[in-house]
């Protein structure tokens, strides 16, 4: 097997593993890959950067204690409203999210969200 196809089928493995554990989620979850893993471009260090919105209460470090989520996974949990103010205020996390991140799961429907002139923030 060739190098790229072989990064070609490590990548569609994580996105596999992250789409089945999004999936398990017990609850309202839009998930999306982020980072090296969503854009091709990870390396032997890359952890796996998920963006998880769903209705949380607490701090940011309370939401991660209380969400199971497999080994090598990098999880930023924000509320739906958290989300929608970083996509307004255009926040490079939400851009990418939505520019170059693989949607997992979309219970909230942040799919309906676009890029106006690949930077400016606008609901569809």
């Amino acid at each position: 097997m060739g190098a790229l196809e072989e990064r070609r089928r490590i990548r569609e493995d994580v996105v596999r593993r992250a789409r089945e554990w999004a999936h398990s989620l017990p609850f309202r979850a839009t998930v999306i890959l982020v980072g090296s893993y969503a854009r091709g471009d990870f390396n032997v260090w890359s952890d796996v950067d998920v963006l998880l919105i769903a209705e949380f209460t607490g701090s940011p470090l309370e939401r991660l204690k209380s969400i199971d989520y497999p080994a090598g996974f990098e999880v930023i949990p924000l509320t739906h409203d958290e989300f929608i103010r970083l996509f307004s205020k255009g926040n490079p996390l939400a851009m990418e999210a939505l520019s170059t991140g693989v949607l997992l799961r979309d219970d909230f429907g942040v799919s309906r969200l676009k890029l106006v002139n690949s930077q400016a923030p606008s609901f569809e």
